[in-house]
């Protein structure tokens, strides 16, 4: 069969990776993609956004099954679109994409079907929001309603933060995103990634993962798209798995289901593990990124049937299977991310560096200039690797970014910390 990945991330490029691997498929094509992704499949120059042009393509080139990555895409309805069309996708219609879409329609779905997460309130205006936060103090956390690209949350320490946050988003620092706010408690607790395949009807849980979202070591810095990630995650236990699932997920399923947007395509609950249990921090209506990479890595089982009955709504019966090692990544970022950052600089060594034993580099924001590989995002590398323990998983990883020659990047040196600490023996 002839598919074709919407995308040009490390998220892409590791499910390319892992699509490639299927001995279903015939021809492998990514649009937009990166000089990472060309080595796996076929990458060309369309435009996410153009539904029209991806749709001409698929025709042309009698695409089987489209996967499309980002969110972007997914909220602004390309499945609706390519299903109208006649072309099978992977992924929520632009409906279900409200999920992420907009935090207030998930925070006010949270308040109707009693699913465990932050207090919170809506805002449009700044004078009222402001009010909130005098009300209930800092910590609190401050949120665009819209997609922002990771950029749109703020963990506020204090008042003055809280407003100035407020201010900036409602004032449209973040165009469209920032029309309306969501202000919520801080919760206390250890977060986590659960990831769920659905198909309108039943999920089918998939490897945990918990990843770094500070810019550097001890989680200092600002958010970011996501620094670094590992699977599994210690924290997420059977039972507390079990917990997300009946508590969390499956109540959103059903009413998502209940309200005419059956949710179908990978769902992924941020949690946070508190005293009570888990809690909702948000949903991402796609694979996470760097999570997906970790995932990948793990998985044993063929990708494309298990994707492919997430859309036809087979999943009922459906299981994969995981690898018991454990995976780890390490995003390498341009300086300056993320706020500015350049282009064009020169990665050098990443030949040397996939030498090592169980390391896998997935390509972010890069692109080929005349035979070299050279910046361009701010997340540009995800440096990935397998082991028996979080430790072994950090050490492969590390040995390979220091054989990478790119003086214009940067990483946190600690991922898979939490996890470590957990592995010492006590005394």
């Amino acid at each position: 069969m002839n598919i074709l990945i919407i995308g040009s991330g490390g998220r892409e490029h590791a499910l390319a990776w892992k699509i490639a691997a299927s001995p279903l498929v015939d021809q492998l094509y990514c649009a937009p993609g990166n000089a990472g992704i060309a080595r796996e499949a076929q990458c060309v120059a369309l435009d996410p956004a153009d539904h029209a042009a991806v749709i001409a393509f698929c025709k042309a080139r009698a695409i089987d099954f489209v996967v499309v990555g980002p969110e972007a895409p997914l909220a602004a309805g390309l499945v609706d679109g390519l299903e109208s069309a006649g072309i099978k996708a992977f992924g929520p219609t632009k409906a279900a994409a409200r999920l992420e879409g907009s935090k207030g329609f998930t925070k006010d779905l949270c308040r109707a079907h009693d699913i465990p997460t932050a207090a919170y309130e809506r805002f449009t205006a700044v004078a009222p929001a402001k009010a909130y936060v005098r009300a209930h103090g800092a910590p609190i956390v401050i949120k665009a309603d819209g997609l922002a690209a990771g950029k749109g949350v703020v963990v506020a320490q204090t008042v003055a933060e809280a407003e100035s946050a407020i201010e900036m988003i409602l004032g449209g620092g973040l165009g469209d995103a920032g029309a309306e706010l969501v202000i919520e408690e801080f919760l206390v607790g250890e977060e986590a990634s659960f990831f769920v395949l659905c198909d309108g009807e039943t999920a089918l849980p998939l490897a945990t993962a918990q990843d770094h979202k500070r810019a550097f070591d001890g989680d200092k810095g600002p958010n970011t798209g996501g620094m670094g990630a590992y699977s599994p995650a210690p924290v997420m236990t059977p039972q507390m798995s079990r917990r997300a699932l009946d508590e969390i997920v499956l109540p959103t399923v059903r009413a998502m289901r209940g309200m005419g947007a059956p949710y179908k395509g990978v769902l992924y609950a941020g949690l946070m593990i508190t005293p009570d249990g888990p809690k909702l921090i948000e949903y991402n209506v796609r694979f996470g990124d760097p999570e997906c990479q970790v995932l990948m890595l793990r998985l044993v089982s063929d990708l494309v049937p298990a994707l492919m009955a997430a859309r036809d709504g087979l999943l009922k019966n459906f299981d994969l299977r995981w690898s018991p090692e454990v995976a780890l990544t390490v995003v390498m970022a341009a300086h300056g991310y993320p706020g500015h950052y350049e282009k064009g600089s020169v990665i050098a060594g990443l030949n040397e560096a996939e030498k090592i034993d169980e390391v896998e580099i997935f390509h972010a924001g890069t692109k080929d200039e005349r035979g070299h590989i050279v910046a361009n995002g701010g997340r540009v590398l995800n440096v990935s690797a397998l082991g028996k323990t979080v430790s072994q998983a950090r050490d492969r990883a590390y040995a390979a970014i220091d054989r990478i020659r790119w003086p214009d990047g940067f990483c946190r040196r600690d991922i898979g910390y939490q996890a470590i600490a957990r592995e010492k023996p006590l005394g």
